[in-house]
């Protein structure tokens, strides 16, 4: 390595704190460099940073296509960045106090977060990341093998916006490792598309808390100044709601993922047609979800016609 980088792990799982480095005068090098420590540690820190928003935003933009948040609202966005830099603030609890991969309602979710600890409680508000490789991994053979045939229905209701919905696989692989990983999450997935109602919820709720296993799982303390960078394909994260005083983040988030299944779906999407109103509670979501994805490709091959 060309850099006299001092990286320390943080948990047998993932994590890695980096020093001997000033993320403020990253160059194209530099930032490859670490992007290869990320793909190693899928979570790294960086302490003592204090970035301003102008190299927050240069830092993220050596790794692709920065976007702000799609639903919540932005303090920045008239004010010169174009709205790449999402600022939360929070006091007496969290947000995002569930397990998640960043923005998975969305058929390109996002790559990864880089996120900037502007200021942080005394004590609590730490955040804890899961290895969604490991959580994969250590699920028996059957079980292994009857995921990833299945996909599964996300959602943004945790944002008031649940019309807005895609399909992602249950399992994927990352483009870079090759390595298999879960891909549903507590906060945004709603729904086994292959399985009935009651079968979903038995398996979605079994493998969303797998996930969180404490062997899989780094926790991270915060300093004011501390920048951390995270890869969603393979990672879950979670905050812990036990503080209450002030707690103001900034992040920017590299957008574009296109999440490749391990295997192409290998049953029919559970769809009741028949009593309709009667199952509507259940299967109304995802009905409606192939019903615009149907609706979407007829244009498209009218268009193409």
């Amino acid at each position: 390595m060309s850099l006299a980088l001092d990286v320390t792990r943080l948990s047998g799982a993932l994590g890695a704190e980096v020093r001997g480095v000033s993320l403020g005068k990253v160059d194209a090098p530099v930032a490859e460099e670490i992007e290869k420590l990320l793909i190693e540690h899928q979570v790294l820190f960086f302490p003592d940073q204090h970035p301003t928003r102008e190299e927050h935003v240069a830092f993220g933009q050596h790794f692709g296509e920065l976007e702000g948040h799609p639903n919540l609202k932005n303090p920045f966005n008239d004010d010169g960045d174009e709205g790449m830099i999402f600022e939360l603030a929070a006091s007496r609890g969290g947000i995002a106090d569930e397990w998640h991969s960043d923005i998975t309602f969305q058929d390109e979710p996002s790559i990864m977060a880089i996120l900037h600890m502007v200021k942080c409680p005394e004590l609590g508000g730490d955040t804890l990341w899961a290895n969604a490789y490991k959580a994969y991994e250590e699920l028996s053979p059957p079980l292994r093998d009857l995921c990833e045939g299945l996909t599964a229905l996300h959602d943004a209701a945790p944002h008031g916006k649940p019309e807005a919905t895609s399909i992602h696989p249950v399992v994927r692989v990352h483009p870079v490792t090759g390595r298999k990983s879960l891909f549903v999450n507590e906060h945004f997935t709603r729904r086994i598309v292959e399985l009935s109602a009651n079968e979903s919820d038995t398996l979605l709720g079994y493998l969303t808390d797998w996930v969180s296993n404490p062997r899989f799982t780094v926790r991270y303390s915060w300093q004011e100044g501390t920048v951390a960078m995270w890869d969603n394909r393979c990672t879950q994260h979670f905050v812990l709601n036990d503080f209450t005083e002030e707690r103001i983040i900034q992040r920017v988030t590299v957008m574009g993922d296109q999440p490749q299944a391990a295997e192409p779906p290998r049953w029919e999407p559970f769809v009741r047609t028949r009593l309709a109103a009667a199952t509507s509670r259940y299967d109304l979501q995802l009905n409606r979800h192939l019903g615009r994805q149907s609706g979407s490709l007829e244009a498209n091959r009218k268009e193409g016609s």
